[in-house]
């Protein structure tokens, strides 16, 4: 399959609303009153946001499950504000363990524009439903410290804020809770109530950990502006077996090809287990249900064909790095694995690629029985000779039949692949 099948965003038409098709793929974790918002959203147009803080240079899966959401959502004929936060991204929000470090102001402007560009590729904006995109360092760098206990800090209640649960944990925890983070609730209430006022916003999504944030903004305005305005939460994403889901070898998977390659984020989204893949579907495809379906059947009747992670790996890669991207990670990944030519493939996707594998540098001219012993494939140069004369051993696809064959890095961008057996690769980056 290739990257142009892939499906465009669009709504299910088999739902009889937005709602409902969010409801079934898993979306709504918690919420304000659900018949409220199924019928706000089945209604005329809205204005909704979700927020992005900078704190750091990319943003992540976690992220995504937000900015499709959002995508959806516009896809229904709402508005969307996609929300950098310049003020909030200086603070960040509570963790639950430990106190953040603060980032520079220079840091986290250089951030927030990183992570506008990643907002802005997942919105549409043209039209009557056109998305914006806002910086809620406009509205809060003006405001003094006075005029915010005054105008935004009387309206919280110290008992009620306590109870939130980034902050109880944080209070429970060794680390305490500085007065900077326990007022980030303060702040995020009033980024609702500033996009409420010049926007007529009238819903916050988010993820279901942010729940006491969200409900802080629906919480301020009904006190201020004497209105019922709505909170979506998300779930968190987990793996079946209660794994962290967005973690690869302890790194989260950026949705910056610098910081993960499309090769990387293909393979990540490749290894989804059986039990995972059909939510994962849902949530970050823009599949019909009837697509999904299928899929969910050939999971059940054919597992070893992993089509479902196939169709998985190519939705997620073409819809965070484009359909050129990746094809190119699709060919990759072929090539390496035997159903392919490594000498076709591009340098810059070649060596991302070997990258994720176990990798050496060696000097053009190392032996082969060397490099296996460099890059992990043995453990000796006995076990390196004897794997070479069970025919074992193979350098750029051709099959290796003596000790002395040396390494040339014959493919694209000077790289050579080594492969011990059927499934043990390891990379060369000859010098």
């Amino acid at each position: 399959m290739s990257a142009d099948t892939v499906a465009a965003p669009a709504i299910d038409p088999t739902f009889d609303t937005i709602w409902d098709e969010l409801v079934w793929r898993g979306l709504i974790h918690v919420s304000t009153d659900q018949d409220a918002l199924r019928d706000l959203l089945a209604g005329p147009p809205i204005v909704y946001y979700c927020g992005f803080d900078p704190t750091a240079p990319s943003l992540h899966l976690g992220n995504l499950v937000q900015l499709l959401t959002m995508r959806r959502i516009q896809l229904a004929g709402h508005r969307p504000l996609g929300l950098v936060g310049g003020s909030t991204g200086l603070i960040g929000d509570p963790r639950p363990t430990a106190e953040r470090t603060l980032n520079t102001r220079e840091t986290v402007a250089e951030w927030v524009m990183k992570l506008r560009a990643q907002v802005e590729r997942f919105l549409d904006f043209e039209g009557d439903n056109a998305a914006r995109i806002v910086n809620n360092l406009d509205w809060t760098a003006p405001l003094s410290a006075i005029d915010f206990l005054r105008e935004i800090g009387k309206h919280f209640r110290v008992g009620t804020m306590l109870k939130k649960d980034a902050v109880s944990a944080r209070l429970n925890s060794e680390a305490g809770i500085s007065y900077t983070e326990f007022s980030y609730q303060l702040l995020q209430g009033l980024d609702y109530l500033e996009l409420h006022r010049q926007y007529a916003c009238v819903l916050q999504t988010g993820g279901s950990d942010q729940w006491g944030n969200l409900t802080s903004g629906v919480d301020l305005i009904h006190r201020v502006e004497g209105v019922s305005v709505h909170a979506i939460g998300t779930p968190l994403i987990t793996n079946s077996d209660g794994t962290k889901f967005g973690k690869s070898e302890g790194n989260a998977i950026w949705l910056d090809p610098e910081m993960c390659s499309p090769y990387a984020m293909y393979q990540f989204w490749l290894n989804t287990d059986d039990a995972d893949v059909i939510a994962r579907l849902k949530v970050f495809t823009f599949l019909t249900r009837a697509e999904i379906e299928e899929l969910e059947r050939l999971v059940a009747e054919e597992p070893f064909r992993r089509a479902a992670q196939k169709r998985l790996a190519l939705e997620v890669t073409t819809t965070v790095h484009g359909p050129e991207a990746a094809a190119a990670a699709v060919d990759a990944s072929e090539a390496l694995f035997g159903r392919g030519d490594l000498a076709s493939l591009d340098a810059a996707t070649l060596a991302s690629a070997l990258r994720e594998l176990p990798h050496a540098d060696v000097p053009a001219g190392t032996q082969v029985v060397q490099a296996l012993v460099e890059t992990g494939l043995v453990s000796s140069v006995s076990e390196a000779r004897r794997a070479i004369s069970q025919g074992g051993v193979s350098l750029d696809g051709e099959k290796v039949d003596a000790d002395g064959v040396t390494v040339a890095g014959s493919l694209p961008g000077g790289v050579s692949v080594l492969r011990r057996g059927k499934k043990a690769l390891a990379g060369l980056f000859v010098r």
